[in-house]
């Protein structure tokens, strides 16, 4: 099949048996798989005009909805968390858009930069992971008792009954301009409005340059830095990726008409093709995150970091040459 945007013939199998097996192990973590189907978009199909990064956002409306679907039915959604990174991230991903558009339409330059940050919050990770004691050990307390919790009422009950019995218990406890505080088995979480905000707004930039939507850079640093459990943020960083993406295609589709030489828009057909499989993927990976360890889901948050860094690297690294 001949996709005309994107100027690419590819099956029309391959595409959403890609974003399903990306999506069903990146989900985990609050990634969408939009930041391993970007590389294999340009590496793999040759598709690198900046109209992929519109084609990448299309993708993650499409397949994101199950996946904040399945987080909000088991009571993981934290809200006030969530659309405090939909606040943020939405103008960084129109000055995204616009940088992709006009600075970088070859994004070598930017590939390394990316890079750069991503190993070091890769690293960072993995130092955390490999401390003997963690320096701040609520959320890992809290994690290991969901996990126990689960593992309890698995024995007990089974299909629908195991689904009914589970309660998270995330609990906002204050909201304000300057704190946000919740709740997570009796362990307590408080963390900057404005740190997240301005986190927010620069994964927003990032995010819309790229079209990754921004929760594979935002989940680290909230895990790692902001020392907050995986299992409460994951849903949070997809639903900010989901209202991010529609924003930005919006945004990459009215900028088209003004730049008619260059290839802008998505291609509508293999972002909803990409879609479809990420939809089923994250549909499925949200519902198996809560039977999957915390420390086993951070360090393949790691080992995804750090491939599509390297993939990156590798690629610019060998641009330059030629």
């Amino acid at each position: 099949m001949f996709f005309q945007t994107a100027g690419i013939e590819v099956s029309p199998w391959i595409p959403p048996l890609v974003a399903f097996l990306i999506s069903f192990f990146t989900s985990m973590g609050g990634i969408s798989g939009a930041f391993l189907l970007l590389p294999f978009q340009m590496s793999f199909l040759g598709y690198t005009s900046p109209s992929v990064s519109a084609t990448n956002q299309l993708f993650n409306i499409v397949a994101i909805p199950s996946g904040v679907y399945r987080y909000w039915r088991e009571g993981r959604m934290v809200w006030p968390l969530a659309w405090t990174v939909v606040a943020g991230t939405l103008p960084g991903v129109f000055i995204g858009a616009i940088v992709r558009v006009r600075y970088l339409p070859n994004p070598n330059y930017f590939k390394v930069f990316a890079a750069t940050v991503l190993f070091y919050v890769a690293l960072k990770m993995i130092r955390e992971l490999t401390k003997k004691k963690s320096a701040n050990a609520d959320a890992a307390n809290s994690e290991i008792r969901f996990q126990e919790m689960v593992r309890r009422q698995h024995a007990k009950t089974t299909g629908s009954e195991l689904k009914n019995s589970i309660s998270p218990n995330v609990r906002v406890t204050h909201f304000n301009f300057r704190r946000l505080g919740y709740t997570f088995y009796d362990e307590s979480f408080d963390v900057s409005f404005r740190g997240l905000l301005t986190l927010s707004f620069i994964v927003g930039i990032v995010g819309g340059i790229y079209g990754i939507g921004g929760g594979a850079i935002i989940v680290p640093f909230l895990v790692t830095f902001f020392r907050l459990p995986v299992y409460t943020v994951t849903g949070a960083a997809l639903l900010g990726t989901f209202v991010t993406s529609i924003a930005g295609v919006v945004f990459y589709q009215s900028l088209a008409p003004l730049y008619p030489n260059i290839s802008i828009a998505p291609d509508w057909l293999l972002g909803i093709l990409l879609g479809i499989g990420g939809m089923a993927g994250m549909y499925l990976g949200a519902r198996c995150q809560k039977h999957v360890p915390a420390r086993t889901i951070k360090w393949m948050l790691a080992a995804i970091i750090i491939f599509t860094a390297a993939q990156y690297i590798l690629e610019s690294f060998k641009n330059f040459i030629h």
